[in-house]
């Protein structure tokens, strides 16, 4: 081999084509719980409220997205959060294919403040006042993860999914709108950048690719 043809081999494999690109990283929210949120409660009641809602599965006769499917079918891991939840909507869009679960990626928690018994709110409305609490305050219940907890176990989740990304296949997660956010940001921290975004509905993706 002449050193004008090794020099070539040296180049070509140190090019960035010989170099493969990540996949993409693809964060979905379950589907629509079964537990219903057309109640007004007090903070008592949210926190009753929410513990049925962790330990609950899915609405039934909900169908997913096909797109939704096809993603889960061609991407090279997938993973749920060990809620009943995100467990049942792995199942629906995963078919036979077993797809692990995995506590990393369960929701942050949700505890509400203790308002007045005459304080009564939505699930939703106490969710949006639970997180603010959480998250400006670090008020959470003894034992709870707090958020600078939850930020690190963010960290963890986007390392691990860096490394599975690294082979480019995609990696899929269906688990939780907060947490997914809070994944999401990290992953930004890191050069990722969200380049399809379904929002944070049920169902709903956003992909992220290496920039």
């Amino acid at each position: 081999m002449t050193t004008e043809t090794l020099t070539d081999v040296r180049s070509d494999a140190s090019s960035p084509a010989a170099v493969t690109a990540p996949g993409a990283i693809i964060l979905v929210r379950h589907g629509e719980p079964a537990l219903s949120r057309k109640v007004l409660l007090t903070s008592r009641g949210y926190r009753e409220w929410w513990e049925r809602y962790e330990v609950g599965g899915l609405l039934e006769g909900q169908v997913p997205p096909d797109c939704l499917v096809e993603t889960v079918k061609n991407a090279g891991t997938v993973y749920s959060s060990t809620r009943p939840r995100s467990m049942e909507t792995a199942a629906a869009v995963a078919g036979e294919r077993p797809v692990p679960s995995d506590a990393l990626f369960i929701e942050a928690p949700l505890p509400p403040p203790d308002f007045p018994g005459f304080v009564r709110l939505s699930p939703r409305w106490w969710g949006v006042v639970a997180r603010a609490w959480w998250w400006f305050f670090n008020h959470h219940d003894e034992g709870q993860e707090s958020r600078d907890q939850a930020k690190a176990r963010a960290r963890e989740a986007a390392d691990r999914l860096e490394r599975h990304a690294a082979d480019g296949r995609d990696v899929v997660v269906l688990a939780h709108g907060f947490f997914n956010g809070m994944v999401g940001v990290e992953l930004t921290k890191r050069g990722w950048r969200c380049v399809r975004d379904k929002g944070f509905k049920y169902w709903s993706a956003r992909h992220f690719r290496k920039a």
